[in-house]
């Protein structure tokens, strides 16, 4: 699995002019699953998302997570984060897994992060054509991908 993590003041989700998800401070995760990844990858992704210290404390350091600031959560599937750029200019997506195999997952990872957090996970909705504004806190963006660990 890999995600992209914004730290964001706002964020939303528009699909075809109707809001479908909304949060305040917090985090955007736009999140892309491979054929290959499983239930291991999702509950080590998900801690790690949570537990990740980007927010700033009292002192202007970044020490917190989204736990302890008590923040929102929104989560985008973006399969073209597995867009193999190698050969030619049109990305190839081979590896980005089929809906059989990603809906799952996709649904579980958002069930780890509803547990953790102990509050409802905003989404959008898979495979949907969606619009996503935010305003990135910082700017703070950090990928991480559950093949590498890091």
């Amino acid at each position: 699995m890999r995600v992209v993590i914004q730290r964001v003041s706002s964020a939303r989700v528009t699909i075809h002019d109707k809001v479908v998800a909304s949060i305040q401070q917090g985090l955007l995760l736009l999140v892309g699953i491979e054929e290959q990844d499983t239930s291991e990858d999702v509950l080590w992704l998900s801690s790690k998302v949570t537990n990740l210290r980007i927010f700033s404390d009292e002192n202007k350091v970044m020490n917190l997570s989204v736990k302890d600031i008590k923040g929102e959560i929104v989560v985008v599937s973006q399969f073209t984060l597995h867009a193999a750029t190698k050969k030619g200019n049109r990305p190839s997506y081979i590896k980005a897994a089929r809906p059989e195999t990603a809906i799952p997952l996709y649904e579980d990872f958002i069930y780890q992060l509803e547990n953790q957090l102990e509050k409802k996970i905003q989404t959008g909705v898979f495979g949907a054509y969606m619009q996503v504004a935010l305003v990135n806190d910082g700017p703070v963006t950090i990928i991480i991908d559950s093949r590498n660990k890091e």
